[in-house]
Parts: C-alpha cells; structure tokens; sequence
C-alpha cells in the first residue's frame, strides 16, 4: 500500500514537473505611433490584454505609445533588428524601402469600407501576396487592424478639388504625395508625433493624421476648425508585423493566439470607429467645427487621379504583384472596371 502511495505521488510530481517544463513564455517589445489615450491606442491596449489573458500569462508584453522607443518610421526596422520584437504602427511607413509596402499600407481611392480591405486580406488572397514582400525585410506580417476612412484637420475649409491648392499639410511619406500634388496641395511629410506642434506654429495649413476621433483624441480640432467627414482619400490599414526569426520561434499556439486576437482587433476596430467617428462629429458640430461631405462629383475627381497614380508605385515585382491582386478583387466588388 505504501509503495502504490510512493508510486502515485512519483507520478503526480513527474506531471507536475513535466507541465512545468512545457510552458512556454514570450516575452515581446511592441511599438504603436498612437497615444495611448486615442480610441486606436486604447484598442492596442486591448489587443495585449487579450493575448496575455488567452496565454494565461504566457505571453508578456512590453508595450511602447506614441513612438517612444524610435520615431514612427523607424519601428519597422527598429523590430527586424531586435530593438523592438513587433511594429504596431503600419506598411505605409516603409514606402521608401520598397514601394509594395504602399499597397498594403494605403492603397488609397480603392476600397470604401474597412470591411471590403479585411475582406481583401483574409478571403482575396492579401497575406498570401503581402507575406513575401515581408519576410524579405526580416518581418513576418501577423495582421491588420482599420479604422476607416480618414478626415482632415484643416485652418480652412477642405470641401473640395479645389480647396487643396497651395494647402500646406501633414502627410505620410509615399504615394499620398503625388497624388495631391497633381490636385494642387503642398503636402510636407513629417512624423506623426510633430502634427500637433506644426499646427500650432502655422508651419502646415492642415493634416492628413487620422480618422475623426483619433483627430480629436489627438487635440487637433483644438487648434483648427475645418475638417471632412465622412472621409474618402485614406484608408490605411494598420499593420501588426514582427520580427520572423522571432516569430517563428514561438510555439504555435502562440502563434495562433496572436493571429486570431488580430482579427478580433480588427473587427473591434472597424465597429468601434463606426460609433466613435459618428460621436466625434456630433461634438465637433456642436463645438463649432465645420464638417464638409464631399459631392459625388468630386470624390470622383480624386478616385480618378488616385487610380491614375498606383502604376507610378508598381515599380517592383512585389508592387506590382500587390497592385494586380487588389485591381482583381476591387473588380469583383465591382469598385473598379477591369
């Protein structure tokens, strides 16, 4: 009787010890561009709650806001060198390295809704076109997340073409510049963290930052009084990209565990914007901002020269194998001719 006690008690210690042995930690360093008091940066919050939590604490993060760690366009790198482990910021920084990254950061004049951009990654064959042109810097693409639609921020009315000349505005590198210059803007690309101060001091008329709420979170109607809503010119699609020989040292489930809480991130964030934007902008009426809705007409009037600009970017192959896939699924929404 006292050997089957010894006996089980050895085996209950074997399993103990064993389950000891096969959990895994992660330990991650992740850097986003947004404070962590805009809607964007609140559901990032999110984000690492829900990972830490499904892991039962395997997975431990170490989060940085507002770029803190290195400037916004630099986080891809900082993540593929091992200063940081993931980027949280998006694609359309990296347009200068290759300008693929600009179709899977703001394709722009493309898809109306951030459901049709989801739609393109997961069910139109997007990570599949996206994977390579990131596992080529070193970086392993896990997900995105969309807010939709931006609005400006303006010290002018912004209601039409016609209002962009000589307006000088924030604008992220990459194709965003050429397309307003052909309409007429001057647009001077600085970092996201520098838009508050650049209004501030006169130096920009106006900025391309985000959508209407983060705008607000940001401080930026504060200072000016014109804006745009709905938005139409940018839909950017924020990246959750890590370092691939980082990534693909963990477990699966961990794996996993990040992935599907990306597609809950995204899906959170498209409803959240919905009722944040529709919010911001009852405020900012009542507050004495001016809303412009654009006219048919002259959303087309961007559609076009925004349409006419993605073969200037298609200058590599990975570009341009991006730029077919998405031509062919806007063709099946029936957004573009093909």
């Amino acid at each position: 009787m006292k050997l089957k006690g010894l006996t089980l008690a050895a085996s209950v210690a074997a399993l103990v010890i064993g389950a000891g042995a096969a959990t895994a930690q992660t330990k991650l360093r992740i850097q986003t561009h947004y404070a962590p008091e805009t809607v964007s940066g609140k559901l990032a919050a999110d984000y690492i709650d829900n990972i830490q939590t499904m892991s039962n604490g395997e997975i431990e993060v170490e989060m940085f806001y507002s770029s803190s760690v290195v400037k916004s366009v630099e986080t891809f790198d900082a993540a593929a060198t091992g200063i940081l482990d993931c980027d949280m910021t998006g694609g359309g920084y990296q347009t200068g390295k290759n300008p693929a990254f600009q179709f899977v950061g703001d394709i722009m004049g493309g898809y109306d809704t951030p459901y049709q951009q989801l739609s393109w990654l997961y069910y139109g064959g997007g990570l599949e076109a996206a994977a390579p042109l990131y596992n080529k810097y070193g970086m392993e693409l896990i997900g995105w997340w969309v807010y939709g639609q931006e609005s400006f921020a303006s010290s002018k009315p912004i209601a039409k073409v016609a209002d962009f000349k000589d307006w000088k505005f924030r604008s992220p590198p990459g194709m965003e510049t050429k397309i307003f210059e052909k309409l007429g803007a001057s647009p001077i690309v600085m970092d996201f963290t520098e838009i508050f101060t650049a209004l501030e001091t006169g130096i920009i008329d106006g900025a391309d930052a985000s959508g209407l709420a983060n705008n607000v979170g940001l401080g930026l109607y504060d200072i000016v009084k014109y804006a745009n809503f709905p938005g139409f010119h940018s839909m950017p699609s924020d990246h959750l990209a890590c370092n691939k020989a980082v990534f693909d040292a963990l477990p699966d489930h961990h794996k996993r565990i990040m992935k599907v809480a990306m597609e809950s991130l995204a899906l959170r964030t498209a409803l959240t914007f919905e009722k944040a934007n529709a919010e911001a902008a009852a405020k900012l009426r009542a507050d004495g901002v001016t809303l412009s809705q654009w006219a048919p007409e002259e959303l087309a009037k961007f559609r076009a020269a925004a349409q006419a600009t993605w073969p200037e970017f298609a200058t590599t192959p990975e570009a341009k194998d991006l730029v077919a896939s998405h031509m062919d699924y806007l063709g099946q929404l029936g957004l573009v001719s093909n």
